[in-house]
């Protein structure tokens, strides 16, 4: 029994002693840490779909309640893959791979089928509908299994001995979102 505590003491110690040595102050654990939240429906991501979901005056609840719900599965489904590293003083740069669902080919499907099919998302006066459109476009995207890889190199900043990530760029938000358009 003596043996046993010892045993589990030392293993105890050497695991703590191995993470002590881990840092989460690295531009790669910057960027692990913040795809990770798309991952897990962190409360900033989700409060900033809920934003874009107020913003946005031509969904109603019912569209609003279908797009939160495909963006939680996409974010859930998002994988990354880290490419390399590279630290120039203060600054730094991850090279990194995400695949995540392809909603651009849905939306320019969706485009051309629209403009091919004018009638069906009319109004009773025979004036383009755009909420028509919008449910045939959501109802699109649910379908969408095709993924895509995207390589997106944040940049970090190191302010007061601490890395920061810089703020996204359209290009890098939109490939997050799986709406790159090249």
């Amino acid at each position: 029994m003596k043996k046993l505590f010892i045993v589990l003491g030392i293993s105890l110690l050497f695991m703590t002693g191995c993470t002590l040595g881990v840092t989460n102050n690295t531009p790669t654990k910057k960027v692990e840490m913040f795809l990770s939240k798309y991952q897990t429906l962190d409360e900033d991501v989700m409060e900033d779909l809920e934003n874009v979901l107020i913003a946005d005056v031509t969904f109603d609840k019912k569209r609003q309640d279908k797009y939160r719900d495909l963006m939680k599965k996409h974010y859930q489904d998002l994988t990354y893959d880290i490419q390399e590293e590279k630290i120039d003083g203060d600054e730094a740069t991850v090279v990194t791979q995400i695949e995540v669902r392809d909603y651009t080919k849905a939306k320019a499907e969706a485009n051309v089928y629209k403009e091919k099919n004018e009638k069906k998302f009319q109004n009773d006066k025979g004036e383009y509908d755009v909420t028509k459109f919008y449910d045939y476009m959501l109802d699109e995207f649910a379908k969408v299994d095709d993924k895509v890889t995207y390589t997106i190199n944040f940049k970090l900043k190191k302010k007061d001995g601490e890395w920061k990530l810089n703020d996204l760029t359209d290009e890098q938000e939109q490939k997050i979102h799986g709406v790159y358009e090249y």
